[in-house]
């Protein structure tokens, strides 16, 4: 699983993020939601080795990134699209990775499959359409078969179709007893498809619980997060 505990970055004199700390459990699928500039990326970027913490820790299954051995094989990632360069095929691009982290290039082909390029396998990332780059990336997030998913916006430029192709592959993810870290603006969708939700504002934990705790005594999950986020309900302030 996924463990956060008294977690603190700054950048220069300014605190991102203060003393947070939230679980990610197996078998079910954690939406982290939160306004721009709430900390929501700069948590991520500690979680996966990308930036130091100035305090706490951030754990996967029981590590910290920089000490898992063929990370690919833990976690998957999938942050800013599928950083893919422009002129390598997607065949390329996982082959690459695949060497990276000692993974059979025999799961390439499958994992192409399984998010719908199969196709598209001998086609230049530069080519590729935002929805496209977006599955590349999921592509390779699974290409060590890991057992957790950290996700950023992942169906950003999916068509309808794609979007609830997504939300049933995360479902079944899930339901493997994998755990899933979702980040995303989209409020309905990520109500359609996370177990629990941790909301972040102003680089504080504003609220964690299931689907159900936190949209409790609110019209749907849109609501409640504006409440939490901005101190307003249905037009009144708190």
């Amino acid at each position: 699983m996924i463990e956060i505990t008294g977690l603190t970055k700054r950048h220069g004199r300014r605190t991102v993020v203060r003393d947070i700390g939230f679980t990610a459990l197996p078998g079910r699928v954690t939406g982290f939601l939160g306004p721009n500039g709430a900390g929501k990326s700069s948590t991520l970027r500690v979680l996966l080795g990308l930036d130091f913490a100035d305090a706490g820790t951030a754990l996967i299954a029981g590590k910290p990134y920089r000490e898992l051995d063929r990370p690919l094989r833990t976690v998957g990632a999938l942050l800013d699209g599928g950083g893919a360069h422009r002129s390598r095929t997607a065949r390329a691009h996982l082959s690459w990775v695949a060497a990276s982290n000692g993974i059979s290039r025999k799961r390439i082909p499958e994992v192409l499959e399984l998010v719908g390029l199969g196709e598209a396998a001998r086609k230049r990332a530069g080519t590729f359409s935002l929805g496209m780059a977006q599955r590349l990336g999921l592509a390779t997030a699974l290409l060590g078969e890991p057992e957790v998913l950290v996700l950023d916006e992942p169906v950003n430029g999916l068509d309808p179709e794609g979007i609830r192709w997504m939300r049933r592959f995360l479902r079944s993810f899930a339901a493997e007893g994998r755990t899933v870290l979702l980040s995303s603006h989209l409020m309905s969708e990520t109500a359609a498809t996370a177990d629990d939700l941790v909301v972040i504002d102003r680089g504080r934990i504003a609220a964690r619980g299931t689907v159900a705790e936190i949209t409790g005594g609110h019209a749907g999950l849109e609501e409640a997060f504006f409440a939490l986020t901005t101190g307003t309900d249905g037009g009144r302030t708190r």
